[in-house]
């Protein structure tokens, strides 16, 4: 979907939408005011306070035709430069818009408003010639925004919309719409019982359900088998640590907005784990290693804990605890370049195997101009980042620079995927650190005799397993492959009463085999229940009855289909293993 934001003819568009939305709420709520309506990539949004009054879904359509109605008047719409008294004056009965006149400087700033026929908003502009310009939009949803951002102010609603020059486009962008509501992993979570919220539990910490925990479970196994294979050692840590962990790595110093508060414990202070190369760097720190025992691979799948804003918080793609599968690698300087091109191959292999095509490399160095985020040691930097540089050009891998998006302890790599909807994010990533292993004074001891600082690669191939299933379940439009599906196969005996010895005895074969499988006995009409297997994504539906039972065979439909194929019992458990084996995508 197109970045309206970034569309210098949409942006207008959808700036000049956002006051006509204002507009028709004020003409149906009289007392309604108004703090902001900005553009965003998506269209506008506008955050309004109707005092008692609640939003449904019935009064999207009502201001809808208010807005057309007001959009047919034709309307010019006329800027006005104003002094910040005239502002104050103009807009005394709104404390929202006062909020934002106060906060401005008049000597810097040039306060304008624009007026269309009854309506005048405060605004910076610009906007189209008149209201007539406004014809084709859609308001999408409504939710509620503290003031500010700030759950300590008052809740305001906030009411959603998108504007473009033609129907056409109105209606492309609806029906993409439409397709990421049927590909939104919240509402697939929620239909295939993977995962659910609570607010009783708390905000941003999912809860995954039996269906969900099968789903992690086999991620999980399938990336430590991964990693096993390549030399890692696997350990595990506390999702906790003592606040001088914190101070000792400087994550405390740089990284104290995303962490969760000081626990007083006793005599000591805790804190919940955003990370876990503190750890990490502990584990290491706790034998002699000569470079003989280098480069030393340890892994971990480790939950962590980070606080995000409750706005910023969506499904298992962004949460407040996650899984990382995790490592950090210890090795000498020599060994840089072949540790990094290990990782970049695991990827490239997790990649091909999970069918993850649509992906970027981005190169995160350090803004120097920033003295506060990065670590300062302009030597350790240069190092790092030519070191980065020249491994990737070896490589041959084409890659983006994105300036101030490094790690505060070194630059990494970070992998962007782009799911079938929504914005791109980092799935993978691998950070060169020359900081962290001389803060923790970690050493080893070279082919001389001499003590020497080893280089870390951080390294997770699934940013978190959690975000690797919202990923997945978009991409799929939750049509998981065999082998990842919670429930692989579902067993439906023609009738209950002549059939369901046969299908008995072929559950029972594929459970030997490992084959997740469910026999359905309920007493319902056999076209109901093949309704639900593909309500529930079920990848395989058999059906069976006289003909199976007395020949011994198998007829099943894949999910989505409406052939039917028959095949002998050691043909069908052939056929079932191979796919799962060799972890195919499609059956």
């Amino acid at each position: 979907m197109i970045n309206i934001k970034e569309d210098e003819r949409l942006n207008k568009l959808n700036h000049s939408c956002a006051h006509l939305l204002a507009q028709a709420v004020k003409h149906l709520y009289p007392n309604a005011k108004f703090w902001v309506g900005p553009v965003i990539e998506e269209g506008f949004y506008y955050d309004i306070d109707l005092g008692d009054v609640t939003l449904t879904e019935e009064d999207l359509p009502k201001i809808e035709k208010e807005m057309k109605k007001i959009s047919k008047d034709g309307k010019r719409i006329v800027r006005h430069e104003i002094s910040k008294s005239e502002a104050l004056d103009m807009f005394k009965d709104d404390p929202y818009k006062i909020d934002l006149i106060n906060n401005m400087d008049e000597d810097s700033t040039v306060i304008s408003c624009y007026t269309q026929g009854d309506f005048t908003d405060l605004c910076r502009g610009p906007h189209v010639e008149s209201v007539k310009e406004i014809k084709y939009f859609k308001l999408i949803k409504f939710s509620g925004a503290y003031w500010k951002g700030d759950s300590k102010n008052k809740m305001l609603q906030r009411i959603y919309g998108i504007c473009f020059e033609n129907e056409e486009d109105l209606n492309k962008h609806i029906q993409a719409l439409e397709e990421a509501k049927e590909r939104d992993h919240r509402k697939l979570g929620k239909d295939l019982g993977i995962y659910m919220m609570s607010d009783l539990v708390g905000r941003g910490l999912p809860m995954y359900l039996p269906n969900g925990f099968i789903l992690w479970n086999l991620l999980e196994t399938y990336i430590r088998d991964k990693e096993i294979k390549r030399g890692y050692l696997h350990v595990q840590t506390p999702p906790l640590g003592n606040v001088n962990l914190y101070k000792t790595s400087g994550h405390l110093e740089h990284y104290k907005d995303a962490m969760f508060p000081i626990m007083q414990v006793e005599d000591e202070e805790y804190v919940l784990r955003p990370m876990n190369c503190p750890h990490h760097m502990v584990i290491y720190g706790n034998e002699i290693h000569s470079y003989r025992d280098l480069p030393l691979r340890i892994a971990e799948i480790a939950r962590d804990c980070r606080y995000e804003s409750s706005g910023s918080l969506k499904g298992v793609e962004r949460v407040r605890t996650f899984c990382q599968n995790d490592s950090h690698i210890f090795c000498t300087p020599e060994q840089i370049e072949s540790e990094f091109k290990n990782v970049v191959d695991l990827i490239l292999e997790v990649y091909k195997e999970l069918n993850i095509k649509d992906f970027k490399f981005e190169l995160a160095l350090r803004d120097p101009e920033d003295k506060v985020k990065f670590h300062q040691d302009d030597e350790m930097w240069n190092t790092a980042e030519n070191a980065l540089r020249k491994i990737l050009d070896e490589i041959g891998i084409p890659y983006e620079e994105k300036i101030g998006d490094a790690a505060f302890y070194g630059p990494k790599l970070d992998v962007q995927v782009k799911p079938a909807v929504g914005n791109e994010f980092s799935l993978s990533t691998c950070q060169i650190d020359f900081c962290l292993p001389a803060k923790f004074e970690l050493t080893y001891v070279d082919k001389d005799g001499s003590k020497k600082t080893p280089v870390v690669l951080h390294r997770a191939v699934f940013g978190s397993i959690d975000r690797t299933i919202a990923y997945y379940l978009e991409e799929t439009k939750g049509n998981l492959p065999l082998w990842l599906a919670p429930k692989q196969v579902v067993i439906l005996p023609v009738n209950n009463e002549y059939h369901m010895e046969y299908a008995t005895e072929i559950k029972n074969l594929l459970a030997d085999n490992n084959i997740r499988v469910e026999l359905d006995q309920r007493e319902e009409k056999l076209s109901y229940k093949m309704r639900e297997t593909q309500t529930r994504k079920i990848p395989l539906t058999l059906i069976l009855g006289d003909k199976e039972r007395d020949s011994r065979t198998i007829s099943y439909r894949c999910f989505g289909s409406q052939e039917t194929t028959t095949l002998s019992i050691d043909e069908f458990l052939k056929m079932i293993k191979d796919n799962i084996d060799n972890k195919k995508y499609t059956l």
